[in-house]
């Protein structure tokens, strides 16, 4: 079926777009960090998704194994985390499906926004500064999130995707968002989200897939470690 927006859009839509133009900043001094996020969801629903991302750049001679071993040992801990669709631990190693550098990073799909902020406010962020330093936390808000019908996630593909300043919005994010559908009724697909940055008005494709790299993905391919799932089986399919 394809997607379409709302000819009338709901009091609680209107609610959603005027909180998408604040823009709420946390700064910390000597770190001079700031985390900036926006409000944006065309999920029918009072509670908008919201994707985050960090990633922590490895030394070349770092021991890969030691990054294995931490999220066999992690990963069980976010088996049952409330609000939480996903948490992926991510992986790429130099060398390997076009990675020039190695890198481990964290990949979320959260209920709403609510729960990310318990998330960085409970310490459990304090984990990853503990042990790699403050990264900058890649946020979006998912337009559409959608479950198929594969069983085990082994690869994470990742494209982002600017915005030209002239293009006409609706028609975009509801092309987005049928594209979706159809990349969630795909073999092997675990779970395709397409999700907005309304500040830099940049699009992120993502897919949790069965399949490795085979040179037909767009974006950049993560090998994933561990996948905990405490939600992501409520996510309705394309055809719902």
């Amino acid at each position: 079926m394809p997607a379409r927006l709302p000819d009338q859009a709901p009091s609680w839509f209107n609610h959603l777009i005027l909180k998408s133009l604040k823009h709420y900043f946390m700064r910390f001094s000597n770190d001079q960090y700031r985390l900036s996020f926006c409000v944006v969801t065309l999920r029918k629903g009072n509670s908008p998704m919201i994707t985050a991302n960090y990633a922590h750049r490895l030394p070349a001679d770092y021991d890969i194994a030691l990054i294995r071993e931490r999220a066999k040992r992690r990963g069980v801990i976010w088996d049952a985390v409330p609000d939480l669709f996903f948490k992926a631990f991510l992986l790429r190693e130099r060398g390997r499906y076009g990675a020039i550098a190695s890198s481990y990073s964290s990949l979320y799909l959260w209920r709403h926004d609510e729960a990310f902020r318990d998330f960085l406010v409970s310490g459990r962020y304090k984990v990853v500064t503990d042990g790699f330093g403050r990264a900058e936390i890649q946020t979006g808000f998912a337009l559409d999130a959608r479950r198929g019908r594969g069983q085990v996630a082994r690869f994470a593909y990742k494209d982002e995707r600017k915005i030209a300043p002239d293009a006409d919005l609706t028609a975009t994010f509801a092309a987005e968002i049928e594209r979706n559908h159809k990349e969630s009724e795909k073999a092997g697909a675990v779970a395709a989200i397409i999700a907005i940055d309304a500040k830099n008005w940049t699009l992120t494709r993502l897919l949790l897939s069965e399949h490795e790299p085979d040179g037909e993905q767009r974006g950049e391919a993560y090998e994933i470690l561990h996948l905990a799932r405490p939600l992501l089986d409520t996510l309705p399919r394309a055809d719902q």
